[in-house]
């Protein structure tokens, strides 16, 4: 059985402690990322939406980056909205940001009504390069 390595990005936001979570866990060739926020240092939510889901990605970035891993590394996502149809285009445009070309990493979106203050969320499971 492969060990399971707890990974935290430099920066640790105050959530992981608080919610008693890993960032990430490493196991084998895989690297597991919690669902990312767009959490200011202090673990409260960045107002701005637009802004908020560039910071979750930030810090997914931190996360990979800690894991030894970067974007290009990911091979699946799930995002969590609470308010997918309104919400939608703005992830778009972010995702296009972060994501300008093929190939893209599998995704899929999911509607829900509660993320404890945040309105978007994305975690991944990236594999570790050799």
């Amino acid at each position: 059985m492969a060990q399971r390595n707890a990974i935290f990005p430099a920066n640790r936001h105050a959530l992981y402690a608080e919610h008693g979570y890993s960032a990430a866990i490493k196991s084998g060739d895989l690297l597991f990322v919690s669902g990312q926020v767009g959490s200011r240092s202090d673990g409260s939510p960045e107002p701005d939406f637009e802004a908020q889901v560039r910071l979750a990605f930030a810090n997914l970035e931190a996360t990979l980056k800690a894991g030894g891993c970067t974007l290009d590394d990911i091979v699946d996502v799930t995002t969590f909205h609470t308010d997918p149809e309104n919400q939608f285009e703005t992830i778009m445009k972010v995702k296009g940001d972060v994501f300008p070309k093929a190939p893209y990493p599998n995704w899929t979106a999911i509607g829900v009504n509660w993320l404890a203050g945040f309105d978007f969320e994305i975690k991944v499971i990236a594999r570790i390069p050799d």
